[in-house]
C-alpha cells in the first residue's frame, strides 16, 4: 500500500479519489480474474514434475542399455578377433601340410570394424603366386576350402560333417593326404563322406556302397575290420614250398 504525506494528501479532493476508485473498481470488474489458474498451475507443474522424473528414469535406462550393447560389442569384437587369430594361423599349418609348402592368409576387408566388409581368403599354392580363392583351379579350391574346414575344426570342433565328393577334383596324392589327415588327426568327430576314391574310402570305418537292381536301389554295409578278420592272411612268398 502507498503512503502519502500530508502535503501529497493535500492536492487530492475526496471527490477525485472516489472517482479512482470507481474507475478501478470498474477494470477489475471487466477484467473477469480465472481464480481457478493458480490451482492449475499447480495442477499442470504436478504433471510436469511426473513426465519429468518418467524422462529421467528412461534416460537411466536407455543409457544402461546403451553402456550394455557397447559392453557386448566389444565382447563380440574381443572373441571375435581372438578366434580370427587362431583360425589364421591353424589355416596357414594347415595349408603347408596338405599342400606341402604352399601358404594361405585370411585377412579383414575393414581392420576397424570386421563385420562390415567380411574377410579375404588368399592362398599361395606351392611354387606359384598368391591369389584369391576365386581365381583357383577346382583342386586348389578343394584342398583351399579343406585347410579352412579343419582349421575351423581346430578352433571349435564340430561332432558331424558330410562331405560330398571332396576328392574329385584332387590327384592320387592330395586324395591320400586328406584322406589320411581325416582318419588320424580329427577322431573326435565323425565324418560321411561320399567318394569314388579306393584311396579315400578305404580309410573309412564303416562303408555303405549304394547300388541299382531291377529299377530298384539297394544299400550294403560294410565293417572293413571285421571283414579283413575273417579273410585268410595272405601268404608269405618266402615260406613258400618249391615243387619237387
Amino acid at each position: 500500500m502507498v503512503k502519502l504525506e500530508p502535503e501529497a494528501l493535500s492536492k487530492h479532493t475526496v471527490k477525485e479519489c472516489q472517482h479512482q476508485i470507481t474507475l478501478i473498481k470498474e477494470s477489475l470488474a471487466r477484467m473477469h480474474p480465472n481464480m481457478g489458474a493458480i490451482a492449475d498451475y499447480r495442477k499442470k507443474h504436478t504433471e510436469w514434475a511426473d513426465k519429468q522424473k518418467e524422462l529421467d528414469e528412461c534416460t537411466a535406462r536407455r543409457d544402461a542399455l546403451r553402456s550394455e550393447h557397447d559392453a557386448v560389442r566389444k565382447q563380440r569384437l574381443d572373441e571375435f578377433m581372438q578366434g580370427f587369430s587362431v583360425i589364421t594361423m591353424r589355416l596357414k599349418e594347415m595349408y603347408q601340410m596338405i599342400t606341402l609348402g604352399g601358404d594361405a592368409e585370411l585377412e579383414l576387408v575393414d581392420s576397424l570394424d570386421p563385420f562390415s566388409e567380411g574377410i579375404v581368403f588368399s592362398v599361395r599354392p606351392p611354387k606359384k603366386s598368391w591369389k584369391n580363392i576365386s581365381n583357383l583351379s577346382g583342386g586348389e579350391k578343394t584342398l583351399s576350402s579343406l585347410s579352412l574346414v579343419f582349421a575351423l575344426h581346430h578352433f571349435k570342433p564340430t561332432p558331424l560333417y558330410v562331405m560330398d565328393e571332396i576328392d574329385a577334383a584332387l590327384d592320387f596324392k592330395n586324395v591320400s593326404i586328406v584322406a589320411n589327415y581325416i582318419k588320424e588327426r580329427t577322431k573326435d568327430a565323425q565324418f560321411i563322406i561320399i567318394s569314388l576314391r579306393n584311396n579315400m574310402f578305404e580309410l573309412a570305418d564303416r562303408l555303405v556302397g549304394i547300388y541299382k537292381t531291377h529299377h530298384c536301389t539297394k544299400t550294403v554295409t560294410i565293417n572293413p575290420a571285421k571283414l579283413a578278420a575273417h579273410l585268410p592272411a595272405p601268404k608269405d612268398p618266402s615260406t613258400a614250398v618249391p615243387a619237387a
